[in-house]
């Protein structure tokens, strides 16, 4: 089975989607599977790219979670890609999604899954499952965690039933997972972070509560 992952955080390095496809990497990795790995982090898409995505059997996004839906420079890719697969006469390709934000709730990831599937819908492609990931941006600050453990059990049962579905060419309902972590702890994580930015980029904490 050829088995495309397709990253699309317009970070360079430690995204957590791209943490994500290297967690599920390690359910698919048989001697049968041929994985191969794009990352789209500028909004145009070579011929040579898109033809080439045309050859795989599922195609695996994981990007992150912009305004409640796609980033737009994954969005452009995405209509220069409905073109070519919408006129394909023969076609067997199945599309799953793994979506991450930073609010703690997983759910908050819907919209975005819906959006792709309505993407598979115009493209004639087959739709597999989506996964909404909460608390995303621990994800890369975790990379020493085994999974299954600690704040990434959820994660371990997810993409476990993602694996499963991606080598038997199925199709689910969309899964909603968070860390397993407090959401007040969580909550004051982050904060602690938004200050050491704002004051990186030097700017003071009352600057945070400006309003125009």
């Amino acid at each position: 089975m050829k088995i495309a992952f397709i990253n699309g955080s317009p970070k360079i390095k430690d995204s957590a989607s791209g943490c994500i496809l290297q967690e599920l990497k390690a359910f698919l990795d048989q001697d049968s599977n041929i994985i191969s790995e794009y990352c789209f982090r500028k909004p145009q898409l070579s011929t040579k790219e898109m033809e080439k995505l045309t050859e795989y059997n599922a195609l695996v996004f994981a990007f992150p979670l912009y305004v409640d839906g796609i980033p737009s420079h994954l969005l452009n890719c995405l209509i220069q890609l409905e073109m070519i697969f919408a006129n394909m006469k023969e076609k067997d390709v199945i599309v799953y999604s793994l979506v991450n934000c930073g609010f703690h709730e997983g759910h908050q990831n819907k919209l975005a899954i819906e959006m792709m599937e309505n993407w598979c819908a115009k493209s004639g492609l087959k739709r597999g499952q989506g996964i909404g990931i909460g608390a995303g941006g621990m994800l890369p600050s975790l990379k020493s965690v085994a999974i299954g453990h600690g704040p990434k059990k959820n994660l371990e049962k997810a993409l476990k039933q993602l694996a499963n579905n991606i080598l038997k060419g199925a199709s689910e309902e969309s899964i909603f997972i968070t860390a397993n972590f407090p959401r007040v702890l969580y909550k004051l994580v982050v904060e602690m972070g938004w200050r050491q930015s704002i004051k990186a980029n030097g700017l003071k904490r009352k600057d945070l509560f400006m309003s125009k």
